[in-house]
């Protein structure tokens, strides 16, 4: 099978995707250069890789320019399947073209934009939907995100595909034995992340366990709102800008729990990675947050907007070295056992060939070919 692997964003995550994809055939990987090169390291000889510099979405010229050459990339390729990532102002409306040509997957990583993601702003929703509607098959990293596909979408349920987000950061990492308590909030900081909720729960928490810091990594808006919340501001270590991939490492490695008291989500990349360095995880019950949190044996969940809880549930575990070990042990078992890039590329490979087969009787006319799991398309 001849896999394209288009995205504009998620470099390590796609890098990840492309190097599991190789057990299923021949795999394209475009992306940005911005993306490729802070992680480039990972990429495997075997991909076929095609990098471009990432115009800005206000530049028309650039962007057509842009969207031609990837298109000639897709055409000598010549592939089997077109995976999509996430949708963008000026590739979707390329994607009535392509799938004239070939069959489409699309993973949706956010069917709804988020409260407060200036970013996303910038491509309407009407847009996004656009593309999504223009797919063979659809995955989703959660349960949730599948039901707003068929309610708000109505894309039909057996083209929705829930695969779990793809196991990033390093493996067998050697656990930090520093005796100091950090509570790491890591990642975007926009309002759907709802760390005002956790700055309102540091009082709750520090009452108990005074020398616990709250360390906070990521980029985002303007965080003088956010030190305005601070009631204690010792108690909080920031670091409001972009983090390299050795810093997270040394971040998630230091870090007691790991804390994600998101007000919406439909999945995330930082609980991954939490799993790799071994650390318990404290998430609210949203989005696709649920479906990689077990609730009392990879960490604990908790309700959004209820500093309380957050506090109780962060002191509960706080109080116990024991069950954090064994929450973290049970998270990097998980993460090989339903994370690992064979286990989710294969799952993956599994959905290119149902796209593929519906594609061949929609535009071939004929009865769709049966199910052969494991069989090349192009032997």
């Amino acid at each position: 099978m001849r896999i394209a692997f288009i995205t504009y964003d998620f470099g390590e995550y796609s890098i990840q995707h492309a190097n599991g994809l190789l057990d299923s055939g021949e795999v394209l990987l475009v992306m940005p250069k911005e993306l490729h090169q802070p992680h480039q390291e990972l990429l495997s000889e075997q991909v076929e890789l095609k990098t471009f510099s990432k115009p800005r979405l206000r530049q028309p010229i650039r962007q057509v320019r842009n969207l031609r050459w990837i298109l000639n990339q897709i055409k000598t390729f010549q592939p089997d399947v077109i995976h999509f990532q996430l949708g963008h102002l000026w590739f979707n409306f390329a994607l009535p073209f392509l799938r004239r040509h070939y069959p489409i997957v699309f993973t949706i990583h956010d069917p709804r934009q988020h409260m407060g993601d200036r970013g996303a702003k910038n491509t309407p929703q009407w847009v996004m939907d656009f593309g999504y509607r223009r797919a063979d098959k659809v995955v989703v990293h959660g349960s949730q995100l599948r039901q707003v596909l068929i309610d708000e979408l109505n894309i039909s349920k057996d083209d929705i595909h829930v695969i779990p987000h793809i196991a990033i950061g390093e493996r067998d990492l050697v656990p930090d034995k520093s005796e100091a308590i950090e509570l790491l909030f890591f990642g975007r900081i926009w309002p759907y992340k709802g760390l005002d909720y956790l700055i309102r729960a540091e009082p709750l928490i520090t009452r108990k366990f005074p020398n616990a810091k709250i360390v906070i990594c990521g980029q985002g808006e303007d965080f003088d709102r956010y030190r305005g919340m601070m009631t204690n501001p010792d108690q909080f270590i920031v670091h409001n800008r972009w983090i390299s991939d050795e810093e997270r490492r040394n971040f998630f490695q230091r870090a007691s729990i790991v804390v994600l008291p998101y007000v919406e989500a439909t999945q995330s990349g930082v609980v991954p990675v939490a799993y790799a360095h071994s650390k318990p995880v404290i998430a609210t019950r949203t989005g696709g947050l649920p479906d990689v949190v077990d609730h009392g044996k990879t960490g604990l969940l908790v309700e959004p907007k209820d500093e309380v809880g957050l506090a109780e549930a962060i002191i509960a575990l706080l109080e116990d070295a024991e069950l954090r070990k064994s929450m973290g042990d049970a998270g990097n078992q998980k993460l090989q056992n339903e994370l690992s890039p064979s286990v989710v590329c294969k799952q993956t490979a599994d959905v290119y060939r149902s796209a593929i087969r519906k594609w061949k009787s929609i535009n071939r006319g004929g009865a769709p070919e049966p199910e052969s799991a494991g069989s090349p398309i192009n032997p």
